[in-house]
This record gives structure tokens, sequence and C-alpha cells, in this order.
């Protein structure tokens, strides 16, 4: 992911995806929109830090345990230690059309 840079620590930014492992929903070159005081919860796509490398994933949390799922089943799941490796939580997805901008949080579905 490439960074927009310039912003305070707690203000939302944009990235831009890498690589296949979140096809179909976000495409290589999706902008997506990072909050990092976004509500974390069971299903939000976020934005991780995990050895030393920051990966863009969904989120499942099941019996208590913490995982980061790419939607791209040519890659793994991987177990995280809880809360304090996401960075934010992805809030807005925009494309080059319009049809393809997409917002996502606790009043829209993933």
């Amino acid at each position: 992911m490439e960074s927009s840079g310039g912003c305070a620590a707690s203000e939302p930014f944009a990235l831009r995806v890498l690589g296949d492992s979140m096809l179909p929903e976000f495409s290589e070159g999706a902008v997506i929109i990072i909050d990092p005081a976004g509500a974390i919860r069971d299903g939000c796509y976020v934005m991780a830090e995990v050895k030393n490398e920051y990966i863009f994933r969904q989120l499942r949390i099941i019996e208590n345990k913490y995982y980061l799922q790419p939607l791209n089943d040519l890659y793994d799941t991987v177990e995280i230690s809880g809360q304090d490796v996401i960075q934010g939580v992805i809030t807005q997805k925009a494309g080059r059309r319009r049809k393809e901008h997409k917002h996502y949080g606790k009043d829209s579905e993933n």
C-alpha cells in the first residue's frame, strides 16, 4: 500500500491497494480510506501491522481469537494477538467511476 502522507495520526487517510489479496472486492489500484478511530468489529476491513509490514484484510473474531482473512483464497489467514496491531478501519473505497465507490461501516454491509 502507498500512503498519501501528511495526516495527523488520528485523521482518516487514503491508501492505494497493492496486490490481489483482497479480490474481488478490492482490486489493485483501488483507493481506500482508513479511519484510525474507526469501530473495530467482526467482519470489518482493517489495515494492520504484522511483522513490520502493513497488510489490508478482513477482520474475523472467532471464539475471542482475532484473524486477518484475505478475500482471495490464494492467501493465508493470519492469527493476530488482538486489536493492538490494527492501525485503522476501512470506511470507503473509491473507484474511477461513481458506481465503484462504496462505504463500509456500521450502517452498510461489507
